[in-house]
Order: C-alpha cells, then sequence, then structure tokens
C-alpha cells in the first residue's frame, strides 16, 4: 500500500497529449563549417588564419583569448606574425624571455653575422621554419603542428602559439601558467604513521607523485581524453609485465567507448566504467593518497587519474581492500591484523545490529535478561513511536547530521551552536522543577537541555 501511494506520488507517466506546440523546422538543416569536425589546416596566408582563429573562438566576445601581431626583421624584410594565447592560462613573463626575445636576439647576431661576412652568406638558402624552430629550442616544449584542431587543443591547455607569413605550420609552445592547488595534506584519509602528501587537481602534478614514489621504467601512463565538448585528460596508470593485460585492455576499452559530452570529476567516471550501476556497494576504490595508490599499482591494479580531480581510482576493488588502512603497513602486523579485525566487527554490527535489535525487543523477549528487559520497557513507556520506527529515524539522523557537517558553512554553524546554547541555558535557569538548585544536578533539565553536556 505505501509503495501504491509513493508512486501515486512520485511516479512518472508519460503522457500521450502536451499542450504545447513544436515550431515547424525542418530537419534538413545545413551543416555549417564549424559544426564539422575540424580539418583545417593552417593557411600560409596569415590574415585568413586570424580570420579563421577569431571565428573559432568567437573572439568578438570572447575577453580572454588573445592575439599578439608583430613583426619579425629578417635581414632588410618584416615579416608579420601573430601568437595566440589564453590569458589567465600562460605565463607572460615567460613568452617574453622564451618566445619573443630569442627570436629578436638571434636574429639581431645573425645580421651581424652576415654583415660581417657577406660573401660567404651570399649563396646560402634562408630557411624560415628552420630559423624559427631553433630559436626557440631553449624553451621546455615545442612542437610543429599544421592542424587546427590540434593547435586549439594546445593552446586550451596553456599553450601559445607562433603564426608566421608563408608558413603552413604554427609552431606550439609551452607557456603554462595558470594556477594550482599546492600539495597538501590529505583531507579524507589522514594518518599518523605515514605520508601526509595528497594528491590535487592538476593531473601532471598527481602522475609526478606516482613517479616520486615508484621509481621504475614499467610504470606505464597513458593519456585519453574523454567528452565531445570539455575534452577532459584522463591517464591510465599500470605495472607493465605486473597488472594482467587484459584487465588493462578492459579499462581502455571502457574509457575509450565514453559518449559523453562532459567529464568534471572521477566520481563520475566512476558511475560510468562499473559493472553493475544498480548495486548501492562500491566496485571501485577511490583514493586521495599517493602512497596507496602506488600499493596497489605494485600489486597489479590499474589505477585512473581524472585531470582536475583529486581523487584516484582504483579497480578492480574486493571487500578486504576497504578494511585495511595506510597506515596499516606502517604497523607492526600483530596490531595491523587486529585492527582489521575490529573493522570487520564494525561492518557486521552496522550491518546487522539495527535488524538484531528489532528482533530481539519486539519478538524475542526471552533472549533479554528480565532486568534489562524492564528497564527498556521503562525507557520506552513514554514513547508513542514503534521500534521499527525509532531505527528508522536514528539512521535517517545520522544522515542528516552528516549531510549538515559538509554542506552548511563552517562559520554558519558556529554562530546556530553558539545561540542554541545560549538559549538552552537561559531555559535551564528558569526551570521550575530546578528552581532552588542548580540546574546541573536536576535530572529534568538533564534529559530535555543539551547545554548540560
Amino acid at each position: 500500500m505505501i509503495k501504491k501511494l509513493l508512486n501515486n506520488i512520485f511516479g512518472y507517466k508519460e503522457k500521450q497529449e502536451y499542450n504545447f506546440i513544436l515550431p515547424n523546422v525542418s530537419n534538413n538543416i545545413p551543416e555549417t563549417e564549424f559544426d564539422k569536425e575540424d580539418t583545417t589546416t593552417v593557411s600560409s596566408n596569415l590574415q585568413s588564419n586570424i580570420e579563421y582563429l577569431r571565428a573559432k573562438y568567437n573572439m568578438l566576445i570572447n575577453s580572454d583569448v588573445k592575439i599578439k601581431e608583430f613583426n619579425i626583421p629578417i635581414k632588410t624584410k618584416k615579416v608579420p606574425a601573430f601568437l595566440l594565447y589564453i590569458d589567465g592560462m600562460v605565463n607572460e613573463d615567460s613568452i617574453n624571455d622564451f618566445v619573443l626575445e630569442p627570436i629578436f636576439l638571434r636574429n639581431s647576431i645573425r645580421m651581424n653575422e652576415t654583415n660581417q661576412n657577406s660573401n660567404q652568406t651570399r649563396y646560402i638558402k634562408f630557411n624560415l621554419e628552420n630559423f624559427l624552430f631553433s630559436s626557440l629550442i631553449p624553451q621546455n616544449s615545442i612542437k610543429k603542428e599544421s592542424e587546427f584542431k590540434e593547435i586549439i587543443s594546445m593552446v586550451n591547455s596553456g599553450f601559445c602559439a607562433l603564426f608566421v607569413e608563408t608558413l603552413e605550420s604554427a609552431i606550439c609552445i609551452e607557456s603554462k601558467g595558470f594556477k594550482g592547488r599546492s600539495i597538501a595534506e590529505p583531507v579524507t584519509e589522514a594518518v599518523v604513521k605515514g605520508s601526509h602528501e595528497g594528491f590535487v587537481e592538476n593531473i601532471r602534478t598527481n602522475t609526478s607523485l606516482l613517479r616520486k614514489i615508484i621509481n621504475n621504467e614499467k610504470l606505464i601512463i597513458e593519456e585519453i581524453s574523454v567528452g565531445s565538448i570539455s575534452k577532459t585528460k584522463v591517464a591510465i596508470c599500470y605495472m607493465k609485465d605486473i597488472a594482467n593485460d587484459d584487465l588493462v585492455a578492459e579499462t581502455k576499452y571502457r574509457v575509450n567507448n565514453l559518449e559523453i559530452d562532459y567529464l568534471l570529476s572521477s566520481g563520475q567516471l566512476e558511475q560510468f566504467i562499473k559493472d553493475n550501476k544498480i548495486t548501492a556497494f562500491p566496485q571501485t576504490i577511490s583514493t586521495e593518497r599517493p602512497d596507496k595508490t602506488c600499493n596497489y599499482l605494485l600489486l597489479g591494479r590499474v589505477v585512473i587519474l581524472v585531470n582536475g580531480s583529486p581523487f584516484s581510482i582504483i579497480l578492480p576493488a574486493v571487500l578486504v581492500d576497504f578494511l585495511t588502512s595506510p597506515e596499516d603497513s606502517n604497523l607492526n602486523y600483530h596490531y595491523a591484523n587486529f585492527l582489521r579485525f575490529l573493522r570487520l566487527l564494525a561492518l557486521i554490527a552496522a550491518l546487522f545490529m539495527p535488524g538484531l535489535y528489532i528482533a530481539i525487543t519486539m519478538y524475542h523477549h526471552e533472549l533479554i535478561p528480565s532486568e534489562l528487559l524492564f528497564a527498556i520497557i521503562a525507557a520506552r513507556e513514554a514513547i508513542p513511536f514503534p521500534i521499527f520506527f525509532e531505527i528508522i529515524i536514528m539512521e535517517v539522523s545520522f544522515e542528516l547530521l552528516q549531510e549538515a557537517s559538509i554542506r552548511v558553512p563552517s562559520s554558519f554553524s558556529t554562530t546556530v551552536r553558539n545561540n542554541w546554547s545560549i538559549n538552552t541555558r537561559r531555559c535551564c535557569s528558569f526551570c521550575k522543577y530546578c528552581k532552588p538548585y542548580s540546574y546541573y544536578n536536576c535530572s529534568f533539565c538533564r534529559n530535555i537541555c543539551f547545554c548540560y553536556t
């Protein structure tokens, strides 16, 4: 009956007729140039490249995408060029010191050498592309790209792109400068003995933490882009010759075949790739500790890192994994096994104690000692709810307290707690049962007032 009532209230029934009218839109809408997959290559005409990029980035309304135009003096000529970058994602000092300055400085040195040895350099053919590429060699990472799809992808990730007149390719230069959270202690998995480093939101920092702990060339880190819109970087990590090849292949297959628009966190990816999407039991391990992640890597597991998320996904997971702690490896094995046994007892108690309590107190009173049974009956004499309903309220209250402790701002919760304490103390001071005495000694106040505790 309750199920039928809830279904009538919250159930969804598809309507056969609707009151709104759809406009007459033709299905044969011509696909525009920018709706197709971008396969355009860089043109030798600099102005056409500028117009294409301005249209691609909507630069009439976009304020953070910058195009810096300048002229490169080559011998007696000035070659037009421009830099494309996103403000806030690049380090402008790096662009000035390692991109613009080497080009102009190397060119001035070459001009002096040419003037001194004019007879020797008269017949040397000048290659503009090789000259620019060799001028930027001191930079950390440079790459030639001829397709706009790859260029735009690199610019979106913090590179700057150099376009020069007469060249049919762009030089992408690494100049990342966006800010990120520094490495700090894990919040959800604190330990006394063990590492105090935790993952951050930058995927490259997270992979470096794994490399720092596992100093071995067999650690494989493969990057995959997930999401047709967000193109989120996902790293699949495993130990070669240790991890099962079928497990690695299955992980790559599931991640590569995700047809989604965007991916923002590792929790979303965990929901997409797990086996049974109906069960409430976890099938993967989520952790923000690099040492715990490396431990599972060395055991043959596969780890997935998502850019923008400080949690790694370890798969597959078994029941014993949820009863262990990263601190167990730093303790004596006797004490560590004792702690695992306590966690197992706590798991059994959390699963079966509410049902066992209901069964004994409602249907099997003979299992309870007489004195304890009389105490339970006396305590429940003034309670109008059955035991089953009390257990449900208790479970829901625990979830509400956990949700409130996470969602409510700390400043707001502190103010509410202080005001509640003041109000309860004022109530106790005027209690008619303990007016001649201290309210701390009043049994009535101890039962109803939170300020006693």
